[in-house]
């Protein structure tokens, strides 16, 4: 059971409350994906939790429930070539930052351990499983993701992007090793410009 500390603070106050988080920071290719939240005042929802906690088909689930329910909601999607440009984590921030903006009626903004440099809003680690906010934003960003990984998966087959979402496993390395790398790699990550090296 999320604990919703933050939140009750300022439903109390019928004020509303945005989460947000990502999905996709660690993947070697594909795009990082960003959402955000606001639920209603005095939500609740027992089932939701961090995404990572949550089987695929409860996640598909709770995100069909989530953007019912929400007030409101929105994504960043942030290719690969932006994560090389502004790096892993400034490509987060930046994303983060506009989505914190995307709605006037919040009064305060949670996000999962990113600070933004603004005293409306609070980074709390670990905070996809302690806030219903920040994880309902969690399960949005996360099932996005998935789907946009399953759809590269009908065009770069050989990859296996159904199976291991652009995570560095060992089978995606040798289907790297064999294939090469596609467009949808982050070349400014080791493995990949690593790999990337060796063709010169």
């Amino acid at each position: 059971m999320l604990e919703n500390r933050y939140e009750k603070q300022f439903w109390e106050q019928d004020e509303y409350v945005m989460g947000i988080d990502e999905a996709g920071r660690g993947p070697l290719c594909g795009p990082l994906v960003v959402a955000c939240c606001i639920l209603p005042i005095n939500y609740s929802n027992e089932e939701i939790n961090d995404s990572k906690q949550l089987t695929e088909k409860k996640r598909e689930k709770l995100f069909s429930e989530i953007i019912h329910d929400a007030h409101h909601y929105e994504f960043r999607i942030v290719s690969p070539a932006e994560i090389d440009r502004l790096d892993i984590y400034h490509a987060t921030k930046k994303a983060m930052d506009e989505l914190s903006l995307s709605s006037s009626i919040h009064s305060v903004t949670l996000t999962d351990a990113m600070p933004l440099g603004r005293s409306d809003v609070i980074d709390i680690v670990k905070g996809d499983a302690k806030f219903v906010s920040i994880a309902a934003a969690s399960i949005l960003a996360k099932v996005l993701r998935d789907h946009i990984m399953k759809g590269y998966d009908v065009l770069y087959p050989q990859y296996g992007y159904a199976a291991h979402k652009g995570y560095g496993t060992k089978k995606h390395l040798e289907m790297m090793d064999k294939y090469g790398l596609n467009p949808l790699y982050r070349m400014s990550f080791h493995p990949c410009r690593e790999r990337q090296l060796k063709l010169f």
